[in-house]
C-alpha cells in the first residue's frame, strides 16, 4: 500500500546512535496506530560519528552507519508501506561537516587546493583579502597561538602505510605530495652514502630517489587543466603504493624515513628545532590557525559561524549531482516520499534549486505534467509579513510560521503595556525589542562574523573604484554601511537572482526600509555611500561593462547569503536571550515584540493559509525551538495573570536576594538573567511528584540550561570568551534555589502559583493541538510529545523517549476509541477532571489524526470558514469550520482560561462556566445535528437571534476542546 503523496500528518524522529532503523522499524506501529502517515526523519547520510543531529554531513552518497545498513533501511521502509506510511527525510544541501577532516571531499581539497576535483563543491575564496591565504584554505582548529602549538609539539607528522600526514589531537591532516620530498629527501646523501658502505641496498636507494624525483615531476596544486590534474591524481596514488613497497621490504629506508619524521617533530625546549616542521606546513594548502582567528580572517563560507560546518556551493551542477545521489535513489525506489530542505536561506539561489529538485523529481518519477512532482517543504523564517516567495515550486514550510501565530492566539494581548512596564522595572532600565536587535546583530557582525562583512566591504570598495561617481568611498566608510544596512534588515534574506531579470517587488521593499533605517540610525554617515549600496542591491547600478554587471552581481549574491546568518546568529542565538519580557514569545519563527493575536488576524491568516499554503507543515515543536509547546502554553498563562505575575517575581526576588553574589558591585546574576530563571521554572516543572533522582535530573537541566542561555545572550559570557565569575554565580544562585532543604519561604510561594499556572497550561495546550489538528496545513508532531513533555532547547530536547510507555498508552486507548455513547463521554471527562498523566492529550492526537485519515479531502482541500460565537465570554472561544461539498467539522477551543476560572480545582470545563454563551455552525440548508468526535456526544442546533447555534456548555460538557463533525 503506496503511502499517500501528501502527508496527512508527519511525526519527526531524531536519528542517531540511540535512534536507529531498527529501533525505528520496532515503533512503526505504534505510530500507526497513533494516526501517523509520514515518518519526518532527520538526515541519516553519513556524518559525524557520534553526531546526535545528522547536521554535519561527511559523506552525502553513504548512509549513516551508526544509524544502520541499507537492509535495516529497507526493513524499516516495509515496515512502514506495509501500513500505508512514508518517509520525508531532511536534507542538507547547505553545508557538510568538515570537522577532523574526516570529509573525503574535504579531505580532498587539503591536499590538493585549489587543483582538488571538490575545490568548487565549498565556498572557499582562494583570493582572499590576507594574501597570505591566496591559495590556502584557513583552518582555525589551534587551541593556541600557531607557535607555541608548534613548540608544544600538539602538531606533528606521521607516517603510515606509505602516507604522510599532519596530527593534531584528534586531526589527521594530509600532506600534499609536492611537500613530502622536505622529508622523503632529508639527508638523502646519507642514505647514498649507507648504500656506498653496503648497510643499505643501493636499488632501494634507487627506488627512495625515483620516488622522490617522481613527486617533483607531478603536476601542481595551481593545474587547471582537467587531464593533469587527473594525471595529477593517478600517479600520487602510483608513488603512495611505491613509497609503501618501499618502506615495508626495506628497514633501512623505513629507518630512514621514521628518523626523518622525528626530526621534523622537533624537540621540546629547542626552538630552532621546529623550522623544518614550520616550513613543511607552510607550504601546505592549508593554514593551520588558532580557533580565534576564524571570525575576522576565515576564507571558506560557514554555516552561520561554526568552523566545523563548510558552505557548500549547491550552484555548481556537477556538485548538485553528486551530493544528491543517494537522495535521489531512495526517492527513485520510493524509500523516501518527500523532502525537508534544511535551511533553504544559506543557498546560494533557493528558488533555482528547489526548481531543479522538482525538475529531476519530474523526469525521474514519473509526475513530469505535475508542477510540484515531489513533495518539498522548506526550513525557512519568515518575517513580519513575509510571505514565502509564490514562484517557487514547493508545498510550504516547515511550520515555525504557523507555531507562532498559534502561540500568538493565546497570548492575552490587552496585557502587553503591562508585562512591557513589569520587564523594564525587573531589569532596572527601559529597552525596545527593535533596538536589542538591531545591536545584537551589529555583535555577531562584529565578533564572530567580521571576515564576512569585511570580504563584502572589499568586494564593495573595488565596485566604486571602477566608477568616478563613487570611487571616493572609503573602505571604512563602504564596511559600515554594509554593516548598518544588515543590522536594519527586516527579513532574513532577499532572493535577487544572478540573472538580467529584475529584484521583486517585495524585496525591493525590504532593501528601502533597511537602507532606510540604517541612514536614520547613522546621521553621521553621507547618505549617498548607502545610496550606492542601494542602487546595487536593487540591481540598478550603471554597470558600463560587463565585467562591472558581473562583480554587482557576485556582491548581490554574497550579500543574500549573508544577512541570513547574520540574523539568525544575531536573533535566534543572542536577541532571543537577552529581550525576556515574556518569553513564550522567543521562539524560532516568532517576534517577541507582537505580543499576542486577535482572532480576527488569527482567522485571515489561517484563510491565507489554505489559499496559498494548504500543505505546508503546522508544528508546535521541532528539535530547534527554544521551548516544547506544552512550556510555551503555561507561559502563555502569565500573559492573563500580569498584577499576580508581578507580584510573584517581586516576592521572590527578594527572598532568594540571599542568594544572589556581588563582584565589583556588579549583581550576579543580573536582573534580566533571574526574571529568565523564574519564567523558566514556571514552565518546565513537572506535572508528576518527583522523587530525589527526578528532582536531581530536574535541577541539572535547568543548570544546564541557564548556562546556555547567558552564553547565547553574550552580555556577562560567551561560548567564545568564557566568564568564570559569572556563570559561576549563576550556578550557585541556580542550586540554592532549587535547594529544597533552604528555600522552604520561596517553595512555600512558588509552588502553589506554579501549579495552579500549569493546570491552566495544560488546557490551553490541548486548545493548541486541537487548532494544529484541524487548521489548514499538515499537523506535525516532534517525538515525545505526545504526552506531556516540558523540554527546553538542544540538548534537552534531544533526550531519548520511552516508546513502551507510549505504545501500552496507546493500547488502552484504542478501546476507548471503539466505546460508542456515553461511556466514551464519561472516560473523556475522567481524563478532563486528571490530565496531569498526558491520556487527555494522547488521545486527542489519536482521535483527531484518525479522523483526518478518515476525511483526508475535508483537510487538505476544504474550505477555511472562521464561526462566531457569542456571549460574555465570547473572546474566550475560538472556532471555525472545515468544510468540502456537503462535508463540514468544527474546532471550538476555549482560550485565557485563567480569567474564566480563578479557582483552580475546577477543570475549565461544564455548563456551569459557559453559561449561555454560543458557537454559530456553518451555514447549510439542513438543520442537522453534530457530533463530537471525541466524545460521542450528539448535540442539535438552536436558534438564538436568527443564527443557528450550538451552546457552548454542551460542547464543552466532557471535554475541555471539542471536534464537531455534521451529521448528514
Amino acid at each position: 500500500m503506496p503511502p499517500p503523496r501528501i502527508p496527512l500528518s508527519t511525526y519527526r524522529l531524531q536519528f542517531n546512535g540511540d535512534l536507529t532503523f531498527a529501533r525505528a522499524a520496532a515503533i512503526v506501529p505504534y505510530l500507526h496506530a497513533l494516526g501517523i502517515t509520514q515518518c519526518y526523519a532527520s538526515s541519516f547520510l553519513k556524518a559525524m560519528p557520534g553526531s546526535m543531529h545528522g547536521y554535519d554531513i561527511i559523506d552525502p552518497s553513504s548512509l549513516n552507519p551508526e544509524v544502520g545498513t541499507e537492509e535495516e533501511l529497507q526493513s524499516f521502509v516495509n515496515a512502514l508501506h506495509e501500513r500505508g506510511m512514508g518517509i520525508v527525510l531532511d536534507i542538507v544541501p547547505n553545508h557538510m561537516g568538515i570537522g577532523k577532516a574526516l570529509n573525503p571531499w574535504w579531505r580532498d581539497v587539503l591536499e590538493h587546493g585549489p587543483s582538488s576535483r571538490y575545490a568548487d563543491a565549498f565556498d572557499i575564496d582562494w583570493r582572499p583579502i590576507k594574501r597570505e591565504l591566496q591559495d590556502k584554505v584557513l583552518l582555525p582548529i589551534l587551541g593556541d597561538q600557531y607557535g607555541t602549538v608548534l613548540e608544544n609539539q600538539d602538531i606533528t607528522v606521521a607516517y603510515e602505510d606509505g602516507q604522510l600526514s599532519v596530527r593534531y589531537f584528534e586531526f589527521d591532516l594530509p600532506l600534499t605530495p609536492h611537500s613530502w620530498i622536505r622529508i622523503l629527501a632529508h639527508r638523502l646523501e646519507d642514505l647514498v652514502k649507507q648504500a656506498e658502505a653496503g648497510a643499505a641496498a643501493e636499488s632501494d636507494v634507487m627506488e627512495l630517489q625515483s620516488i622522490v624525483t617522481a613527486i617533483r615531476n607531478l603536476p601542481g596544486t595551481d593545474e587547471r587543466d582537467p587531464a593533469r590534474i587527473e594525471e595529477r591524481y593517478r600517479e600520487k596514488e602510483v608513488i603512495k603504493k611505491r613509497l609503501a613497497a618501499l618502506t615495508e621490504a626495506s628497514e633501512p629506508v623505513r629507518t630512514f624515513v621514521l628518523e626523518n619524521v622525528r626530526i621534523f617533530n622537533g624537540e621540546r625546549g629547542r626552538s630552532e628545532s621546529f623550522d623544518l616542521l614550520d616550513s613543511l606546513l607552510d607550504e601546505q594548502v592549508y593554514r593551520l590557525a588558532s580557533w580565534q582567528v576564524a571570525s575576522e580572517e576565515i576564507n571558506y563560507r560557514r554555516f552561520f559561524d561554526i568552523n566545523e560546518l563548510a558552505a557548500v556551493r549547491m550552484e555548481n551542477p556537477n556538485v548538485f549531482r553528486e551530493a544528491h545521489q543517494l537522495v535521489f535513489r531512495l526517492v527513485r525506489e520510493g524509500a523516501v516520499n518527500g523532502l525537508r530542505i534544511d535551511h533553504v536561506d544559506g543557498l546560494y539561489d533557493p528558488g533555482r534549486y528547489v526548481a531543479e529538485l522538482q525538475a529531476w523529481a519530474g523526469r525521474e518519477v514519473d509526475r513530469a505534467s505535475e508542477e510540484r512532482p515531489l513533495f518539498i517543504v522548506v526550513e525557512k523564517i519568515l518575517g513580519h509579513d513575509e510571505v514565502l516567495p509564490d514562484a517557487w515550486p514547493v508545498h510550504g514550510t516547515t511550520g515555525y510560521d504557523f507555531m507562532h501565530v498559534v502561540d500568538g492566539l493565546f497570548i492575552q494581548g490587552v496585557h502587553e503595556r503591562a508585562f512591557t512596564d513589569l520587564y523594564h522595572r525587573t531589569i532596572g532600565r527601559e529597552e525596545a525589542y527593535p533596538d536589542v536587535v538591531y545591536a545584537s546583530k551589529r555583535l555577531i557582525m562584529r565578533a564572530s562574523m567580521a571576515s564576512e562583512i569585511n570580504v563584502l566591504g572589499h568586494q564593495l570598495n573595488l565596485i566604486s573604484e571602477r566608477d568616478r561617481r563613487s570611487r571616493d568611498f572609503t573602505l571604512n566608510s563602504l564596511t559600515h554601511a554594509i554593516r548598518e544596512i544588515i543590522a536594519c534588515f527586516p527579513v532574513y534574506r532577499t532572493y535577487a537572482t544572478d540573472g538580467p531579470g529584475p529584484v521583486a517587488e517585495r524585496d525591493r521593499a525590504y532593501i528601502h526600509m533597511a537602507v532606510a533605517r540604517a541612514k536614520r540610525r547613522n546621521p553621521t554617515l553621507a547618505g549617498q555611500v548607502f545610496d550606492f549600496i542601494r542602487s546595487i542591491l536593487l540591481k540598478q547600478s550603471d554597470a558600463r561593462t560587463a565585467q562591472d554587471r558581473e562583480e554587482q552581481l557576485r556582491f548581490v549574491m554574497k550579500f543574500q547569503q549573508t544577512t541570513s546568518p547574520v540574523t539568525a546568529k544575531g536573533v535566534e542565538d543572542t536577541a532571543f536571550y537577552r529581550y525576556n519580557r515574556l518569553i513564550a514569545l522567543n521562539e524560532v519563527g516568532g517576534d517577541p515584540e507582537q505580543f499576542g493575536l486577535s482572532l480576527e488576524e488569527f482567522h485571515k491568516r489561517m484563510r491565507e493559509r489554505q489559499a496559498r499554503w494548504p500543505h505546508s507543515l503546522s508544528a508546535s515543536t521541532t528539535h530547534d525551538t527554544k521551548r516544547s509547546e506544552d512550556v510555551r502554553a503555561r507561559l502563555a498563562v502569565l500573559s492573563e495573570l500580569p498584577q499576580e505575575w508581578r507580584t510573584r517575581v517581586g516576592k521572590w526576588s527578594r527572598i532568594n536576594r540571599k542568594h544572589r553574589g556581588d563582584a565589583e558591585g556588579e549583581r550576579l546574576p543580573d536582573r534580566n538573567d533571574e526574571y529568565v530563571f523564574y519564567q523558566t521554572l514556571v514552565g518546565v516543572w513537572p506535572v508528576q511528584p518527583m522523587g530525589d533522582e527526578a528532582y536531581r535530573v530536574l535541577c541539572e537541566r535547568i543548570e544546564r540550561y541557564m548556562e546556555k542561555a547567558i552564553r547565547e545572550a553574550k552580555v556577562h559570557t560567551s561560548w567564545t570568551n568564557a566568564n568564570p565569575v559569572y556563570e559561576h554565580a549563576m550556578r550557585d544562585f541556580v542550586r540554592a534555589v532549587l535547594d529544597r532543604s533552604r528555600s522552604h519561604a520561596f517553595f512555600d510561594d512558588f509552588l502553589p502559583f506554579q501549579e495552579r499556572i500549569a493546570h491552566y497550561g495544560l488546557f490551553t495546550s490541548l486548545s493548541q493541538l486541537l487548532v494544529k489538528l484541524t487548521a489548514p496545513g499538515i499537523p506535525d508532531f516532534y517525538q515525545g510529545t505526545e504526552l506531556w513533555n516540558f523540554s527546553l532547547v538542544d540538548p534537552d530536547n534531544r533526550r531519548p523517549v520511552d516508546y513502551g510507555v507510549r505504545a501500552a498508552c496507546v493500547q488502552d486507548l484504542e478501546t476507548v476509541v471503539a466505546l460508542d455513547g456515553p461511556e466514551r463521554g464519561d472516560q473523556v471527562r475522567a481524563w478532563a477532571q486528571h490530565p496531569r498523566d498526558g491520556l487527555l492529550k494522547l488521545y486527542l492526537i489519536m482521535a483527531g489524526l484518525h479522523y483526518r485519515r478518515r476525511e483526508p479531502g475535508l483537510f487538505q482541500a476544504g474550505d477555511y470558514l472562521p464561526l462566531e460565537a457569542g456571549g460574555a465570554k465570547k473572546q474566550h472561544v475560538c472556532a471555525f469550520a472545515r468544510t468540502l461539498d456537503d462535508r463540514a467539522v468544527m474546532a471550538v477551543v476555549p482560550r485565557w482560561l485563567a480569567t474564566l476560572t480563578p479557582d483552580d480545582k475546577n477543570p475549565p470545563i461544564g455548563a456551569a462556566l459557559w453559561e449561555d454563551n454560543w458557537v454559530a455552525v456553518p451555514p447549510w440548508p439542513s438543520l442537522a445535528p453534530y457530533r463530537n468526535v471525541l466524545t460521542g456526544d450528539v448535540i442539535g442546533a438552536e436558534s438564538v437571534s436568527g443564527r443557528r447555534v450550538l451552546p457552548l456548555a454542551r460542547v464543552f460538557q466532557d471535554c475541555p476542546v471539542a471536534l464537531l463533525e455534521r451529521l448528514a
